[in-house]
């Protein structure tokens, strides 16, 4: 037995194919902006609902904020030296715009000077 399908058969077929994909995608979407999961957390609401979802005992819950003060200090750590960094190098192009030398001549003056 040998099927036959006109070409309008085929593309709508297509076309529910491309539909059902597209109804996939927007409900992974959905899933995936209203999951519980971390990664999705985007405001206090959703990270209080995920660790909610944990059930963790108080002890577990005490360990957790250590944990994240101890994150949030080594990110702000980190922050400022990287401001510090940024304006130890805009003082020394300013410094090599004042004496009109290359930037590169300014650090190895410093160097020369720090000996």
């Amino acid at each position: 037995m040998v099927l036959h399908f006109s070409h309008s058969e085929i593309n709508m077929t297509k076309e529910l194919d491309l539909q059902n994909a597209l109804a996939a995608l927007e409900q992974y979407g959905y899933d995936k902006k209203h999951s519980t999961d971390l990664e999705q957390a985007r405001n206090k609401q959703q990270m209080a609902k995920y660790i909610d979802s944990l059930d963790f005992s108080l002890r577990r819950l005490e360990l957790l904020q250590e944990v994240v003060t101890e994150a949030v200090c080594n990110k702000k750590r980190l922050l400022a030296q990287k401001e510090n960094i940024q304006t130890y190098k805009t003082k020394i192009i300013n410094l090599s715009r004042e004496w009109n030398m290359s930037y590169q001549d300014v650090i190895d003056l410093m160097a020369k000077v720090e000996k």
